[in-house]
């Protein structure tokens, strides 16, 4: 008997929703204070999750999300290159 195998869940700290892993972009907090969105998935620091929608983004800058989930000040030129990011990675 083979067992299905558990997909990992997250929640998007835009729209709150829980979906699977692979579904979601991670930004991260570097040991160095940079932010960063991580690809791989694998890469250390602290992570936050969000769907590949600006929309979501945008959300999560409103309220803050993404400050609350790195524990940290996040400067608006910063946002605005994580912005940009995201909007590659939706025209892809």
């Amino acid at each position: 008997m083979s067992q299905a195998r558990k997909i990992p869940m997250r929640k998007c700290i835009g729209c709150q929703e829980m979906k699977s892993k692979k579904e979601m972009l991670r930004v991260i907090r570097t040991p160095e204070e940079e932010l960063v969105i991580d690809t791989t998935g694998r890469k250390n620091g602290r992570g936050a999750y969000l769907c590949k929608q600006s929309a979501c983004f945008e959300k999560a800058c409103k309220n803050k999300g993404l400050e609350r989930s790195l524990k940290m000040n996040i400067p608006a030129e910063i946002y605005e290159s994580l912005k940009k990011e995201i909007e590659q990675i939706e025209a892809e």
